[in-house]
């Protein structure tokens, strides 16, 4: 597999690299492609040297697969000229999620949309990743009826810049601001611009994304998303009322048998999912898993992973590792 990854340079693209690297993926040739203030640029993937190009390079050398962590206006622009020579394009922007044309994967939930004619692929939004990881297989049994979710998310998930912000103001520095207002020793109810709805675009994503996904319009769901002072990994406070009754035993054992999900809750011992446990890990973390004593039918969970991985980088590799599986590139 010729494949390409458009964005090397940033915070998701470094971390692609790196999960093509562990899962050994099947790469004859890399191109690693930035914009053209990067190109030239060397960067080292197993073990060998790869000179950094500019998309309209990388578009002339017709990779198999594009992976894409640059940006929704990157993404629109470059994303149909790379499809137009026969590449697969895995977009990790909001720009292609919402097109009907284009599928919205998470491989462990609805894979089986993929087709060979599919040439431009949506990679979720990292924070409605985990969430529908969880919620997906509770859906299945006992018919997801409403959700209403608190986001807690890292620097990480902005970027470089953002990283860079928080460190500084830790050691007493200034420097570029990502965020409006100082975001160490603060937490910051924005994520994304603001729409008219006084929603952000990141609390829409959640809502839309969420229904295509799990294929159902008539899931209700509610979000109010947030920026706390950690470097990496997101975290959800959700509250999920079902139609059907569940006995909390049983949604355990589900949530313990679901692929890529795993059960931190016993409060016993402390022992409960935090961003310094999930980090460097692919799988979602759950847990707090209990009752909501005002209502019948709903439960309360707290659900924590990597945002660079499984919430960007391993999402869209499983979707390339699962087009290969299935003969469809």
């Amino acid at each position: 597999m010729k494949v390409a990854v458009v964005g090397a340079t940033g915070l998701v693209g470094k971390t692609m690299l790196r999960i093509l690297e562990e899962r050994k993926f099947p790469v004859s040739e890399l191109i690693p492609v930035a914009t053209a203030n990067s190109a030239g640029k060397k960067i080292t993937f197993c073990n060998k040297e790869y000179t950094v190009v500019t998309c309209e390079e990388a578009v002339a050398m017709k990779p198999d697969i594009a992976l894409f962590s640059a940006g929704g206006s990157t993404s629109l622009e470059w994303a149909p000229q790379f499809a137009q020579v026969g590449t697969t394009v895995i977009d990790n922007s909001s720009a292609w999620r919402m097109n009907e044309k284009c599928p919205l994967v998470v491989p462990e939930i609805n894979a089986d949309v993929l087709t060979k004619g599919d040439k431009i692929i949506a990679n979720p939004n990292c924070s409605t990743i985990q969430m529908v990881m969880v919620l997906n297989p509770l859906h299945k049994k006992y018919k997801l009826k409403r959700v209403v979710v608190s986001t807690y998310q890292s620097v990480s998930g902005t970027g470089k810049k953002a990283v860079d912000q928080l460190m500084n103001e830790r050691k007493g520095i200034s420097g570029a601001m990502a965020y409006p207002y100082k975001i160490d020793m603060n937490v910051l109810p924005h994520v994304d611009s603001f729409l008219e709805n006084g929603y952000t675009k990141e609390e829409m994503k959640m809502v839309n994304e969420t229904r295509k996904i799990m294929r159902s319009d008539e899931i209700k769901v509610t979000a109010t998303t947030v920026r706390v002072p950690v470097v990496g990994g997101h975290s959800e406070a959700i509250n999920a009322e079902f139609d059907n009754q569940f006995e909390l035993s049983d949604v355990k054992k589900l949530l313990s048998h679901t692929t890529g999900v795993t059960i931190i809750d016993d409060p016993s011992q402390l022992q409960y999912p935090m961003p310094t446990f999930a980090e460097g890990k692919d799988d979602v973390f759950v847990g707090r898993i209990r009752r909501d004593e005002s209502q019948p039918q709903t439960l309360n969970l707290w659900v924590v992973s990597d945002n660079l991985r499984k919430g960007a980088a391993t999402n869209a590799i499983q979707i390339a590792e699962y087009l290969i599986k299935q003969n469809l590139i």
